[in-house]
């Protein structure tokens, strides 16, 4: 039961550290230049801790049903289908299946709410740009009628690549490939899919600042992530002057969908693509192997009981 139980909590170590641990990950120089490896080690200690939380108060309460097996969860699942319900479970057994339960209700209600209003906003943006843009059949994108500097996504299946027309008159067209790049590579990789389990912890726990400070690491990564895109395809100098061009209006389309060139990091994008952006290989593989050792513990933890039943 105790290496059960270590199995579940060792998952919530980079939670237990606090802020401070987070802003060092967040902080660090290797993330900036391994930022697919860094977001993947961010996405582990997220999904890995809430996972760890639940699996923790779950182990907890089914620890009068272990038997043979020193994880009861399964015995408890058995015994719920065969009619006998709770049965065995004392007052601070139940408090933790209780506990268990209602994280998870937590967890999953704020990932709804979070990802309703993420669709209707996207739906509301395609709605504004259909109605007030004009589609350029050169560059394939959605055109605003203004003079600020302008260009975002608007994701999903029928996604919006959006500028301005003062970012078209401002960009040289080496340039705007850039932008026009860096945006697409938004669009496909899916971007907003992984900024939307981070914002919605933000929204579930708005007290913990771990939670705000991995939100604001995980948009800087993934526009680094998209800048790499750009870079292969049309340099690192073309877009960083496009940044700084940008950059300098702080323009930034509306909405939590949106993904916007000059909106996240900007200082640190730029340091990285006018500076030195090799990494050892061993960097990323340490952070995916970090990344798999906080997930072993609590996905054990849960798939355990699945085992045993099918047995």
């Amino acid at each position: 039961m105790i290496a059960w139980l270590v199995a579940a909590g060792i998952a919530l170590l980079p939670v237990a550290l606090g802020d401070r641990a987070a802003r060092r990950l967040a902080g660090a120089a290797w993330t900036h230049r391994c930022p697919r490896a860094a977001l993947a080690l961010w996405q582990a200690i997220g999904l890995a801790a809430g996972l760890g939380a639940v699996g923790l108060g779950l182990v907890g309460a089914v620890a009068p049903l272990a038997a043979v097996f020193p994880h009861g969860a399964h015995t408890l699942v058995s015994q719920i289908v065969s009619g006998h319900g709770l049965d065995g479970l004392g007052p601070v057994h139940l408090l933790a299946l209780a506990w268990s339960a209602g994280l998870m209700g937590w967890l999953v209600i704020h990932t709804v709410r979070v990802a309703t209003k993420t669709i209707r906003e996207r739906g509301r943006q395609r709605l504004l740009v259909d109605v007030v843009a004009d589609h350029s059949p050169a560059h394939d994108v959605y055109v605003l009628p203004v003079a600020e500097h302008v260009a975002y996504c608007v994701p999903g299946r029928d996604r919006r690549i959006v500028l301005s027309r003062g970012t078209l008159e401002l960009l040289s067209p080496k340039e705007l490939q850039a932008v026009l790049g860096h945006e697409r590579a938004h669009a496909r990789g899916h971007h907003d899919l992984a900024l939307l389990p981070f914002a919605a912890l933000a929204h579930a726990f708005p007290w913990l600042t771990s939670a705000q400070t991995a939100r604001q690491a995980v948009a800087v990564l993934v526009e680094m992530i998209a800048d790499d895109h750009a870079c292969r395809a049309h340099g690192a100098l073309p877009l960083a002057r496009a940044l700084v061009r940008m950059a300098t209006t702080s323009a930034s389309g509306p909405g939590l969908a949106t993904l916007s060139l000059a909106d996240a990091g900007v200082v640190e994008r730029l340091q990285r693509l006018l500076g030195e952006r090799a990494q050892p290989r061993w960097v990323p593989a340490a952070a995916y192997s970090t990344a798999g050792l906080l997930l072993s513990g609590p996905v054990t933890v849960l798939v355990a009981p699945l085992v045993c039943i099918t047995l």
